[in-house]
């Protein structure tokens, strides 16, 4: 197991438990409940033509929930335009939050909020929870029937899809369910199977179903299946021109389990434009395949491959690069670049450095292996760092990195996108002053800035800083590294805007022993994670240590005596405000797996850059 990037300098809502309670900057209020359960609003940010709120739902009862769900309404013109932490749908004007897998058990006295983006001036009326009232009071008829099963997909064609779940309970009887497509009601069935139809090819699709009982009393939408139809020739890219890419890794089938069609049903593959496949290896100066097992050879099961057609034990190529290829099936707009190097595989530069032409006629051959030459539209080179200090140090000049990426575009030529991630210190002196980027930038399409990892546990005893500053703040620990100056120095050197892609970490780094809250504070160590102490999944961060706070852009979070820094959706669309309004060609990420399961942090990027 390999982290990939080191220490290198290298939004809100709007819903309400009953009308009349908007009001900016107003306290959330809460009635006493004899439901068991109370959901509360507050309006937490306005700018006219919209608005940021948020919900809570707090268990005020003496047994757990199991499960919640905020029904309301909006007057016509305003409407929910994207949402966090809740699974919102919408009928007309009534609008359904349903519960995440994750943050639907609640014990007694313990709460969660979601909070969503809205469009108009409107208020939430009618409010319900789990088919109650809101403020906790009692409401005539029986208790709302529960959720059905997850629906299961079959026989899907171009144009349909066969769907079955498991049956809702109920203590008066279920009386059919409801079928919602993308969040709207297709069908109203009394069994618990359907068949829709008049789909379009090759297209992404999300199931729910919802049942309703004799009293008419309609329960929480079970889980959602996702389902791509077959044929189609083309798939719509992410809307806007930037670029939007993330890195995909090669290792992270293993331990991770996360596979090319976790791309699918997240739904990330339509709101990205490039994958970086991560990492080949540089060894005596060549360009060469590192893990070959999982590249080329794991077999795939049916339910496990993008395309839903199991590998053979004959056919030529299988693997992830197989599973890429049948992703740029579905998703002809995706470009991939098979990107070299790395913190652990940086030391083999300094050879390559040595013979340019080569590494770079070595990187080619790689590329275009009969096997895959189809699956690669580029390479992408991440030495850390070019004459300076990484896991290793390098002594290869300043003119190093600028004659290596001078042979990879004389050997690649126009066809072929070729990239490079960079360091992003921007402190004088420091890694970006070690090499010459804007040289080298004739050659690029673009530069990954890897504008994350300034600050971690890697300094055991602190201060605590964001790991990812957008801008400096009074108190950073070290001038210069933050994004803003990172891409003024490149931009100084002569690098152009456009070329320039800011970096986005799609994971936390904390620290252990902390007694403030705030940035600045002291540290014994570490904090636990999952794979590496100091590093966690922004999946798991933001449940386990939500956010309390935000410094130079980046979240901050203080949970007992740990604190973690990392982007949420509502930083990340501060950053991409900041990129477009910088010029920026767009945004990375690393990486894929860090995201949670319906790819909030990608579509945060791509709404944020469209």
């Amino acid at each position: 197991m390999r982290f990939r990037h080191r220490a290198a300098a290298g939004f809100a809502t709007l819903l309400l438990p009953f009308a009349g309670l908007v009001g900016l900057a107003s306290p959330a209020q809460a009635a006493a409940n004899s439901n068991g359960a109370t959901a509360t609003y507050a309006k937490t940010q306005d700018w006219g033509t919209g608005f940021e709120g948020k919900w809570t739902v707090k268990n005020t009862g003496t047994t757990g929930l199991s499960s919640w769900t905020v029904e309301w309404d909006f007057p016509s013109g305003t409407s929910v335009t994207s949402a966090w932490d809740a699974d919102v749908t919408s009928s007309g004007t009534h609008r359904t939050a349903k519960n995440k897998s994750w943050n639907g058990s609640l014990a007694p006295g313990a709460s969660v909020s979601f909070g969503f983006n809205g469009a108009g001036s409107g208020s939430p009326a009618n409010c319900k929870l789990n088919g109650g009232s809101c403020d906790g009071g009692s409401t005539p008829g029986d208790a709302a029937p529960s959720a059905p099963g997850t629906p299961t997909a079959s026989g899907i064609t171009n144009t349909s899809v066969k769907l079955a779940w498991s049956a809702a309970t109920d203590d008066k009887g279920i009386k059919n369910y409801d079928v919602l497509r993308d969040g709207a009601k297709v069908a109203t069935v009394t069994t618990t199977s359907y068949t829709d139809t008049g789909l379009t090819a090759g297209t992404d699709y999300s199931y729910t179903v919802q049942a309703r009982d004799t009293a008419d009393q309609t329960g929480p939408a079970g889980g959602a299946v996702a389902v791509h139809t077959t044929g189609g020739t083309t798939d719509p890219p992410p809307t806007g021109s930037k670029v939007k890419l993330g890195y995909f890794t090669e290792w992270g089938v293993y331990g991770r389990n996360y596979h090319v069609k976790n791309l699918v049903t997240s739904g990330s593959a339509s709101k990205i434009t490039h994958i970086n496949y991560a990492f080949g290896n540089v060894k005596d100066g060549k360009c060469v395949v590192d893990d070959t097992y999982a590249a080329y050879d794991k077999a795939y099961t049916a339910d496990q491959s993008v395309s839903g057609v199991a590998d053979t034990w004959d056919q030529p190529l299988r693997g992830n690069f197989n599973q890429l290829r049948e992703l740029k099936a579905k998703y002809p707009h995706i470009k991939v670049l098979y990107s070299f190097g790395g913190w652990t595989y940086s030391g083999g530069f300094a050879q390559a450095a040595a013979n340019p032409a080569a590494f770079a006629a070595s990187c080619k051959s790689v590329i275009e292996d009969p096997r895959w030459a189809d699956v690669f539209d580029g390479i992408d080179i991440d030495w850390e760092y070019p004459n300076a200090c990484g896991l290793t140090c390098d002594t290869s000049g300043a003119a190093a990195f600028k004659n290596l990426m001078g042979a990879l575009r004389s050997e690649f030529g126009s066809s072929y996108l070729v990239t490079a991630a960079i360091t992003a210190d921007g402190s004088s002196g420091g890694k970006i002053d070690a090499a010459d980027y804007g040289g080298a930038s004739q050659y690029v399409d673009w530069y990954n800035v890897m504008t994350y990892d300034y600050f971690g546990a890697f300094d055991a005893d602190g201060p605590t800083a964001p790991h990812s500053p957008l801008t400096s703040y009074a108190g950073i620990p070290t001038a210069g590294f933050n994004s803003a100056d990172a891409i003024a120095k490149l931009k100084s050197k002569g690098v152009a805007s456009n070329k320039l892609l800011l970096g986005i970490g799609f994971y936390g780094r904390g620290w252990t022993g902390v007694t403030q809250a705030a940035p600045g504070g002291s540290a014994t160590g570490a904090a636990p994670g999952t794979y590496e102490a100091g590093i966690e999944d922004y999946k798991v961060l933001k449940t386990s240590c939500p956010s309390t706070g935000t410094v130079a852009g980046t979240a901050y979070a203080y949970c007992g005596k740990n604190w973690w820094s990392y982007d949420t959706p509502a930083t990340i669309a501060g950053k991409m405000t900041w990129a477009k309004n910088q010029g920026l060609g767009g945004a990375f990420f690393w990486e894929f797996s860090g995201d949670t399961g319906n790819g909030e942090l990608v579509s945060a990027i791509n709404s944020g850059l469209s």
